[in-house]
């Protein structure tokens, strides 16, 4: 039962060879966000095909699958374009414009660190540092970039780096950010207007930890770039470690380990959801080692919800990995509809049983006793800490002719509120 689409052959063959992305302008976005849409039409007449076909004859057809892949990738490939473009069109134009209500320190301290990261002269940002009483502003360490720098590479990282984006972030000037919480919580009660109020017992409080660890990066330029006067050089430096900061910071938030790096909340212990205590992850299995139950695969994902608080399930979300989700698209409810849906519009998230889906690449596939779904409240679940100051350590000497730009910031993160997230396993 294999049914010829039009669409389908047409995306197919741009399947993997997407072309790059040039502009990032409001009809370039409509267009692809457009395409997404006939991509997806044209992926779920495909797969109600193969579905068909297993009922019919107990297996799909060969040809058929091929095309869903070919089709899955196409996807995709949409996605990832659309994604870019969003992002490029949110990232502020450069320009004199910046400047615009900063004080005359601020500009001062701008345009030295400029003189510094070009020529290597650091005569005129010493002094400010020191004026500044910055504890990281000796040669060894580096100098802090401009506040306006710093914020920008914050900006980019909380649009690039899908578990920055949705979890609870906090700016401390500390090594490490202590955060005391309640074990049993104050003792209350209720009495009459007139009746003896019974004293109450002192709560019993504990202590989270979120240390900041050091995370780097080296971009490098050559002569001709730093002589380039047209180059916003602030710009560069956030565009260079974006890429690096993100990358490294989404694998430490899923699955650091917590040496020299932040606590990812897979690394937490994970219990059963009927035995779950604070401290530890509750986790649904699926009832299949390796993949979802045959009949009504879809319940399992209503346990997990519903696993899930109601304060919590407000601004819970789904995270997974693309191939996860490229596994969840294909499932339908008992009336035959998708439990996962496209975008609404351009930058919005995908959804699936209407809740928001974040996609995070460090996430495991599905495999046996994976816990390859996270569903929660991250805003509450997970904390990152972010100690204020990015440093700049100029090296024109270990890579000649190219001068290094050793580029460091302190980021730490951890589970905060352990009942706030919750994990589908694939096991038995």
């Amino acid at each position: 039962m294999n049914t010829h689409d039009p669409h389908a052959s047409s995306l197919e063959t741009k399947a993997g060879t997407m072309p790059p992305v040039v502009a990032a302008g409001g009809e370039d976005v409509a267009r692809t966000f457009d395409e997404f849409f006939r991509s997806f039409e044209s992926y779920r007449q495909v797969n109600d095909a193969r579905l068909a076909e297993m009922e019919e004859r107990g297996s799909a057809d060969v040809l058929t699958l091929e095309k869903l892949d070919r089709l899955d990738e196409a996807l995709d490939a949409t996605q990832r374009r659309l994604d870019d473009l969003t992002l490029k069109s949110r990232r502020p134009a450069r320009g004199g414009q910046a400047e615009r209500g900063q004080t005359s320190q601020a500009i001062e301290h701008k345009a030295a660190f400029e003189s510094y990261v070009r020529t290597g002269r650091e005569q005129a940002l010493r002094p400010l540092e020191v004026k500044a009483l910055s504890a990281s502003s000796d040669p060894d360490g580096g100098y802090l970039v401009p506040e306006e720098t710093e914020a920008g590479i914050l900006r980019r990282l909380s649009e690039v780096s899908p578990i920055r984006a949705i979890a609870g972030v906090r700016q401390v000037s500390a090594a490490t950010y202590k955060k005391p919480f309640s074990i049993s919580g104050p003792q209350t009660g209720w009495v009459g207007e007139t009746a003896a109020r019974p004293e109450t017992s002192t709560p019993t409080l504990a202590e989270l930890s979120f240390p900041a660890m050091e995370l780097y990066a080296m971009p490098a330029a050559t002569a001709s770039l730093l002589d380039d006067a047209a180059i916003d050089m602030d710009a560069w430096i956030a565009e260079e470690v974006e890429t690096a900061f993100a990358e490294q910071e989404g694998a430490a938030f899923v699955n650091g380990d917590g040496v020299n790096k932040p606590t990812g909340f897979l690394s937490v212990p994970r219990v059963a959801e009927t035995a779950w205590a604070w401290g530890s992850l509750g986790t649904i299995s699926t009832g299949e080692a390796g993949g979802f139950a045959t009949l009504a695969p879809g319940d399992k994902l209503l346990d997990l919800i519903y696993s899930l608080k109601s304060g919590y399930r407000q601004n819970a979300r789904f995270v997974m990995n693309r191939r996860t989700q490229g596994a969840l698209r294909k499932l339908k409810d008992g009336d035959g509809n998708y439990l996962w849906q496209p975008p609404a519009s351009a930058g919005a998230a995908a959804t699936l049983l209407n809740f928001p889906v974040t996609e995070a690449e460090d996430m495991p596939d599905i495999a046996i006793d994976a816990p390859a779904i996270a569903f929660g409240d991250f805003r509450r679940g997970y904390l990152i800490v972010d100690r204020m100051g990015v440093r700049i350590l100029r090296d024109p000497y270990s890579a000649k002719p190219y001068v290094l730009f050793y580029t460091t910031k302190r980021v730490g993160g951890g589970v905060q509120d352990f009942d706030a997230i919750k994990l589908l396993t694939f096991s038995s």
